[in-house]
């Protein structure tokens, strides 16, 4: 007999509950719940789920602050389920460590897939090695630090996902459609620009000379590379 998924599900609309609890639970999740952010970070900290979904307008303020908690030491998959449709939302999100973005309302089987795709992500971050590295720059992996030299390079937590994932398929070229569904989730796959803002900002902090990169190379029209030099 399988092991089930356990989910929290963190929304203060008793509506979504109802409509969600059957949906995950024929699907095989344990369903959890949580209304508000204290509640949240406290059931995340002491039962440990596998998956959560996160509302951002909660009683007790923004379920952003939850992302940004629990990032300081767990890397478990969080999906942002919110109505709000601001794209300063969804970016903010993305950067404090959101897996990815599902608005409000939602399909079912969507929700189902993008979960099971962060639910395998974290695997394949379960089985890698514990640092990587290229040129000159270190990747802690497990404790998400990047340095060269002894000295730490301050990365967002969507930088650092970037970073790590061009690196763990280097010698080969990455599609700007596989960089955007790996990192940002499959609801991305059309945001070359944003890619494109998210490469520069990289290229300012790892590269020597950010104008002539030697660690992240570009191949135009197709995607990026880690560059030989690396």
């Amino acid at each position: 007999m399988s092991v089930k998924s356990r989910v929290l599900v963190v929304d203060d609309e008793p509506a979504i509950l109802r409509f969600l609890k059957p949906a995950l639970e024929a699907n095989s999740y344990d369903v959890a719940h949580a209304a508000t952010v204290a509640e949240a970070i406290k059931r995340i900290a002491a039962d440990a789920p596998d998956i959560v979904l996160l509302d951002l307008g909660l009683a007790d303020g923004d379920g952003k602050e939850v992302i940004r908690q629990v990032r300081a030491w767990s890397d478990l998959p969080i999906l942002v389920l919110s109505a709000r449709e601001r794209e300063a939302e969804k970016i903010e999100s993305l950067d404090l460590g959101a897996d990815d973005y599902v608005n409000k309302p939602f399909n079912t089987g969507e929700l189902m897939a993008r979960m099971r795709a962060a639910l395998r992500h974290r695997m394949q971050r379960k089985s890698e090695p514990v640092t990587l590295a290229v040129g000159g720059i270190e990747i802690d992996v497990l404790r998400h630090r990047v340095t060269r030299g002894g000295a730490e390079i301050k990365l967002t937590p969507k930088e650092f996902e970037l970073l790590a994932f061009l690196v763990r398929h280097a010698g080969r070229v990455v599609t700007h459609r596989q960089i955007l569904a790996a990192v940002w989730g499959p609801a991305h796959t059309s945001d070359t620009q944003y890619l494109r803002v998210y490469i520069g900002q990289l290229r300012q902090k790892v590269e020597t000379r950010a104008d002539e990169p030697q660690i992240i190379l570009t191949e135009p029209g197709i995607g990026y590379r880690i560059g030989e030099a690396g």
